[in-house]
């Protein structure tokens, strides 16, 4: 009877042996597939992005933008920071009623994904209304395992 004990134990150690290194690689890799870079959630970065400049988030949109970011306007105008959107927002200067996506276009190349898609835009712009459609293509980067958007390139499209 001790012996048969003795028997089960050896036998619940080794199992839970080789079944342990299983569940913590096995968890892991799990863990990892969340946590690395793939077009799915690259794309999903550039439409919280869209999301939180279309509800004048400037909390969201400085969190998504690196801060090297830049943009490269239809106009052909640079503006350097993440703070260009947010502070624009405040003082009354760009405030979006609408932002749409769609034909998105996601490239990845390793930890570097360019999103292209077709944007539709409205709101004002000092004063002014304004109502454009363009292409618009996001570089992103991950960065301690969630994506930055490094570079916005504005391209208008014709009417």
């Amino acid at each position: 009877m001790i012996r048969a004990m003795i028997n089960r134990l050896v036998v619940v150690i080794v199992s839970g042996l080789l079944i342990a290194p299983m569940v913590v690689f096995g968890a892991a890799r799990i863990v990892k597939a969340s946590t690395v870079p793939t077009a799915e959630n690259a794309l999903a970065a550039d439409q919280e992005l869209a999301k939180a400049l279309q509800d004048n988030d400037t909390t969201g949109i400085v969190r998504l933008l690196d801060k090297g970011w830049a943009v490269i306007t239809s106009n052909g105008d640079i503006g350097e920071g993440p703070s260009i959107f947010p502070s624009g927002i405040r003082s009354g200067y760009r405030v979006l009623k609408t932002m749409s996506l769609s034909e998105p276009r996601v490239r990845l190349y390793g930890n570097i994904a360019l999103v292209t898609t077709k944007v539709e835009l409205a709101g004002m712009f000092a004063g002014k209304a304004f109502d454009i459609h363009e292409r618009q293509t996001d570089v992103w980067c991950w960065k301690d395992g969630m994506w930055k958007c490094i570079l916005t390139q504005e391209a208008k499209m014709p009417e």
